[in-house]
């Protein structure tokens, strides 16, 4: 069984920045695809970002320049570095692993809650 593991959400200030963590029990992990997602009380959950097995990273429009998603493949962590922290960015965060052929072989985390502070 897959277990992937969130860390690092907290209260924040308005312009602060948060690092999160996912670690994944997988093997093979990098033939995974990893993404964060996110979901706002009311709204439906959304990509913020994801990343290729080779570190190809991919953002959605108002996490660029903002944002960095990383991976370290030794250490099977997925990495969101967010900066610029504004209160609309407040979700429970989580992480998303795909398996780049098997795209029916996807697990997520529990979920990790970021909240923003005007």
């Amino acid at each position: 069984q897959v277990q992937l593991v969130e860390s690092g959400g907290g209260l924040v200030q308005s312009g602060g920045s948060l690092r999160l963590s996912c670690g994944a029990s997988v093997s093979n992990f990098n033939i995974y695809n990893m993404g964060w997602y996110r979901q706002a009380p009311g709204k439906q959950r959304e990509l913020v970002a994801d990343i290729s097995g080779s570190g190809i990273p991919r953002y959605i429009d108002s996490a660029k320049g903002r944002f960095t998603i990383s991976r370290d493949n030794a250490l099977k962590t997925v990495y969101l570095q967010m900066n610029s922290l504004k209160p609309e960015d407040t979700a429970v965060y989580y992480c998303r692993a795909q398996h780049a052929i098997l795209s029916s072989l996807n697990y997520w985390g529990q979920g990790t809650q970021v909240t923003v502070s005007s």
